[in-house]
């Protein structure tokens, strides 16, 4: 069993690539996202949510994220939690099950902050892109996805998005066994990502 992880911005195109190495391995990879495992906050008054850092390492349940790892690793079905960015809560009556697969891509803008987390990857990918191009992507899903406006879109980058990236996600990039400049558009690196994957993979099986 492989484990891969991809971090990277905001808006920098770690789910093209993500999706590009699961196309390759057709079938024998499962995706584990950082966004599933965000800490409850169903306690906090509704007012108050909107104000929670999701950039932030201590928003994430790194506990159970481990532990789940983990449980694939040696062979075991998880039930990994549902959570909604609309709410701004977890799920209390649904799951998603996961089985164990042959590759778990863990995916996530904070995963490399993480040490207990990083020490179950074979592989690291830190996925770069200008910010430009994270900050129009940002606007986008964060319209379409978790119903903010422009406006709303664009001071949460300046007050929240921007210097959490300083301060914990472009640092986390030094932990990366691979760096893919360009994000999701860099087919070349993208090839050579799954190809690697493959030898990999072969190794291991050897």
């Amino acid at each position: 069993m492989l484990v891969i992880g991809i971090a990277g911005g905001s808006g920098s195109g770690k789910t093209t690539v993500v999706r590009a190495i699961v196309e390759q391995l057709q079938g024998r990879v499962v995706v584990i996202p950082q966004d599933s495992y965000y800490k409850d906050s169903s306690h906090v008054p509704a007012e108050e949510r909107k104000n929670i850092n999701f950039d932030h390492p201590d928003a994430i349940d790194w506990k159970l994220m481990c532990q789940q790892i983990r449980e694939l690793k040696s062979g075991k079905t998880i039930e990994q939690p549902v959570y909604s960015y609309i709410t701004c809560s977890r799920s209390t009556t649904e799951t998603v099950t996961v089985e164990p697969a042959e590759v778990i891509i863990v995916e996530g803008i904070l995963i490399f902050t993480c040490k207990e987390l990083r020490d179950q990857m074979n592989i690291k990918i830190f996925v770069d892109a200008d910010d430009d191009d994270r900050l129009m992507r940002i606007i986008v899903r964060d319209i379409a996805e978790r119903g903010r406006t422009i406006e709303s879109a664009i001071e949460h980058y300046c007050d929240t998005v921007k210097p959490m990236h300083l301060q914990f996600i472009e640092p986390s990039k030094r932990y990366a066994d691979v760096i893919v400049p360009q994000g999701g558009h860099n087919r070349v690196a993208i090839d050579i990502l799954t190809t690697t994957v493959e030898q990999a993979l072969h190794a291991k099986r050897g």
